[in-house]
């Protein structure tokens, strides 16, 4: 896949993964514009996280991460006063390659879509075993039913399950961000695995 061209919207501690779905309020004028826009082409935009200190020019370009989530609008439901409830569908990884001068209110940018590399790698069944188990040892922690992400998770592609537990569990924004720019699955479920270890011994104190 070449080069492709998207609205972005920047949000502050918040990834957008493949496989994933994401539903978001859309309120801000800008970017109620932008989702008519796309409703209007082929759907799609990018959610991309705002790097820290994004506060003093959050009206105008403040700088955001050069890897992104694309996603294409599933459903959307107009409100009576104009602003959006959208539902994302994540589709793929991009990296920003440049920002597009244009005559909308929101930024549109060029940027590539990312590849996953390592699926192959002879340790990827051993480090899927112990992020499903570490993952569903988390929710019994906090007392959450395991049911429903034992199936979600059952026969799902590393990289697919990676993403789908980065972003269902794992909390701080700077450990998701890097899960998402990494693009070999053996490494990410490396550092998944490792960030839900850390996880669970904060919530039970055991290793």
């Amino acid at each position: 896949m070449g080069q492709i061209f998207v609205p972005i919207f920047p949000l502050p501690d918040l990834t957008f993964f493949p496989h994933t779905m994401l539903p978001l309020h859309i309120f801000e004028g800008r970017y109620r514009a932008m989702v008519t826009d796309c409703l209007a082409r082929d759907k799609r935009m990018a959610v991309v996280g705002l790097k820290p200190g994004f506060e003093d020019s959050y009206e105008g370009k403040p700088p955001v991460y050069a890897v992104a989530g694309v996603g294409r609008i599933l459903r959307w439901d107009r409100l009576a006063n104009g602003r959006y409830n959208i539902l994302l569908k994540g589709e793929v990884r991009v990296r920003i390659d440049r920002e597009i001068p244009a005559d909308t209110l929101y930024r549109v940018v060029a940027a590539t879509p990312l590849e996953e590399t390592g699926a192959e790698s002879p340790a990827v069944a051993e480090l899927v075993a112990r992020v499903t188990g570490r993952c569903l040892g988390i929710l019994k922690a906090v007392k959450r039913p395991t049911a429903e992400m034992e199936a979600a998770l059952r026969d799902v592609a590393a990289g697919m399950l990676c993403d789908q537990v980065a972003s269902a569990v794992v909390p701080d924004p700077a450990v998701r961000q890097r899960l998402l720019e990494e693009l070999d699955i053996e490494q990410r479920l490396g550092m998944l695995a490792t960030a839900l270890d850390d996880l669970y011994t904060q919530l039970t104190g055991d290793r």
